[in-house]
């Protein structure tokens, strides 16, 4: 598909990418066209000019880093040495005083209500709108489809009275743990009321009420038979809505119908790893939905079951407070925007030289010009603010380059100077040795640290492919380097101010299926002390929700202020093998596995466009894929290619294995095209090769540059 530019001064602009900016973007924030397109021409060169210098450095360094571990080849790892050189070529610079982050105007779901995230693809409207509605999800639904409730017949069409009722007790506890009663449980009140400010919950003829009665917020409906109770711990709200007639209920001697947990607190609405945007049509897809989201009038029609259905925002919630007087809780995630990295360009605009604009450059402009719809009406910020999630920065260099972007963009759009804030996402390696560092660059505009396990890991075997073979997949999470740079996030977070004021995040739990697992499991990061964790769906948002009125974070925070703090040295642990003597089969089980995995992503990347999904692995087990996870993977492959652990003949020979593999675990999808038997005919099969045997090559072990190119070939 040829692109059609027309030219708007010097730049060459897609005639989609113009539209859209010209007759919806603009329209209604008073934003004069021209004075826009100077002002973005005029910033573009300057800052395409230093994006390209970063990108120089990055490969200068990795070079100088390829260098020494090729000059120390034969000799034991010395790691004061190895640390001597990082700082000498300034990898790795010296940390200043101690400081405060001094972001302003942040909003309550940043500050003081930690909770779920979500992170979804903004290609896809329905999904979108889902993420932005699951701030309130249903505790009942969310047990009942799970497996978190065990029972003989698993959640399907048919209604299992025997798991409808195990939700319920499931529920009542929840309830007797959090808003305890001064004497016995929920599950033996009868009947629920408002009188004189207080919750009056009744036991045949006996009163109780709540052993803390600050935790009861207000009501809905008529004090003497109220709709729901909302309640409040730590800051998460609660509703308990009330019907005896409803189906639901009919078991439930107080009428209660369901529980209402907020659930998904902020979404982060994604153009970069969960999408996949490679030209102005798919970046105006994006770009169409975040500004729908920032407007307030993003819907979307599509068929369910046979039936056409309408998706919109949800409202506000309204409710009376305990004194009757009516007030509302806000009734959709914060919603942040996470933009591409300073790596890929897009063709949507060729500057002067015909080169592309750097596509990181592209998102802010045009996100930002979509978000002064809701600096206007604040339906989504109410404090005002533009938050940008930023990945995959390089360092404070590249932070410092990021505040210059956003700089650049507040002064063509006419908004005061720091309104746009920042996310900093710790998941490559020279980020966070340097993270410190990272955010004080940053320092008036952060707002979000977090690590991602999977791309941060990618990046550790890219930096040091030449010092060896690395260890298995399965076995980086306990390496030494891991768990120091997971504390490492969170102890640097707590020491720049950021309880109370910012988010610090844990990544994405990877089962969609196996919340039961998530249940036990992903408590450990609010004990590691984040306020915020990702998590796959709004289902997981409901349940992961528990674990917050479980952990005061706040509280947890001044805990974790007081523990030993890591030794910085582990950070520089490279989890090679020295001597690897792993049988011909374990490689060969490893070598599939990753093979697998990475097949399995690129064949629906390619062929149809999607950046993100469920994707079984090699044991059945659907895991979140995204281009994370496939960095990860294809570096290990080419890692273990460099070092002789495999062969290029084994490799291809399992990827074609694979391949057959992955066809049948899509062969319910209409819309997938096999890759076996015709190999040479597939332009994913391809991909996965490419990223595999020429893993070596690509820019910090990025897998965008592939799969954006060949991607473009499948749609032309």
């Amino acid at each position: 598909m040829t692109e059609n530019y027309i030219k708007v001064n010097t730049l060459s602009v897609s005639e989609t990418l113009l539209k859209f900016i010209n007759l919806e973007a603009i329209e209604g924030t008073g934003l004069d066209k021209k004075r826009f397109w100077d002002g973005f021409e005029n910033s573009v060169y300057k800052l395409a000019s230093i994006n390209r210098e970063l990108l120089k450095k990055r490969r200068i360094l990795q070079l100088e880093i390829d260098r020494w571990h090729l000059k120390n080849k034969n000799k034991a790892f010395n790691k004061k040495s190895y640390i001597n050189f990082l700082k000498k070529i300034g990898y790795v610079i010296n940390e200043g005083k101690d400081f405060k982050i001094k972001t302003k105007n942040l909003d309550l779901e940043i500050s003081k209500i930690p909770g779920p995230q979500l992170v979804v693809p903004i290609n896809n409207a329905r999904y979108t709108l889902n993420a932005a509605n699951a701030r309130y999800q249903s505790l009942y639904d969310s047990l009942y489809g799970t497996d978190v409730i065990q029972s003989e017949e698993s959640a399907s069409e048919r209604y299992d009275p025997e798991r409808g009722l195990e939700v319920i007790k499931f529920s009542k506890k929840f309830l007797d743990k959090h808003f305890p009663l001064k004497k016995g449980s929920w599950a033996t009140i009868d009947r629920i009321y408002v009188n004189n400010k207080n919750l009056i919950l009744q036991k045949y003829k006996e009163y109780k009420s709540l052993k803390n009665p600050n935790k009861f917020i207000g009501y809905r409906g008529d004090k003497e038979k109220p709709e729901a109770i909302i309640l409040r711990n730590n800051n998460l709200h609660v509703e308990i809505i009330i019907n005896p007639y409803a189906f639901s209920a009919k078991s439930d001697p107080a009428g209660i119908a369901d529980i209402i947990v907020e659930s998904a607190i902020t979404t982060i609405c994604d153009h970069e790893d969960s999408v996949a945007s490679v030209d102005a049509g798919d970046k105006v897809v994006g770009y169409r939905n975040w500004l729908g989201l920032m407007k307030g009038d993003l819907k979307i029609k599509f068929e369910k079951k046979g039936k056409l259905l309408l998706r919109k925002l949800n409202p506000d919630r309204k409710f009376f407070l305990k004194n009757g007087e009516v007030s509302k809780l806000h009734g959709r995630a914060l919603l942040l925007n996470r933009n591409t990295g300073h790596l890929m360009t897009s063709p949507a605009i060729l500057l002067e030289d015909g080169s592309e604009i750097p596509e990181g450059i592209l998102d802010a402009f045009v996100t930002c010009l979509c978000s002064l719809h809701d600096l206007k009406s604040k339906k989504n910020s109410r404090s005002g603010s533009i938050m940008i999630v930023k990945p995959k920065q390089h360092g404070p260099d590249e932070c410092e380059f990021t505040d210059l972007i956003f700089e650049k963009v507040e002064k063509v759009l006419g908004i005061e100077k720091y309104t746009i804030k920042c996310g900093i996402m710790d998941e490559e390696r020279r980020t966070t040795l340097n993270l410190k560092e990272c955010i004080r660059k940053l320092e008036n505009r952060v707002f979000f640290i977090n690590t991602g396990f999977l791309d941060r890991t990618g990046d550790e075997i890219h930096t040091s492919m030449e010092s060896g073979p690395m260890i298995k997949k399965g076995d980086m999470k306990q390496s030494t380097w891991i768990k120091a740079y997971e504390n490492n996030n969170v102890d640097v977070g707590l020491n720049c101010g950021f309880s109370g004021i910012a988010q610090i995040g844990k990544g994405m739990y990877p089962e969609p299926d196996n919340m039961s697992k998530m249940l036990k499991e992903k408590i450990n990061h609010l004990n590691a002390g984040a306020n915020c964790a990702w998590v796959p769906s709004p289902t997981a948002a409901a349940l992961h929700a528990i674990h917050y009125h479980e952990v005061n974070i706040f509280n947890k925070h001044q805990d974790l202020k007081k523990r030993k703090k890591i030794n910085k040295l582990d950070l520089f642990e490279i989890p090679n093998v020295l001597r690897p003597n792993w049988s011909k089969t374990e490689i060969r089980n490893e070598i599939a596995n990753c093979a697998q995995s990475i097949l399995g992503y690129v064949v629906r990347w390619i062929d149809q466009g999607i950046g993100c999904s469920k994707v079984p692995d090699i044991n059945g087990v659907n895991l979140m894929e995204d281009r994370a996870t496939l960095r990860i993977s294809s570096q290990l492959i080419s890692n273990w290619l460099y070092h002789g652990i495999c062969s290029r003949k084994q490799v291809l020979e399992i990827m074609k294995k694979m391949a057959k593999v992955v066809d049948t675990q899509n062969k319910k999808d209409i819309n997938y095209q096999d890759m076996y038997p015709q190999f040479h005919k597939s332009i994913a099969f391809k991909t996965a090769c490419e990223l595999v045997f020429n893993g070596k090559d690509q820019p910090s072990g990025y897998t965008e540059p592939l799969l954006h190119l060949n991607r473009l070939i499948k749609k032309n």
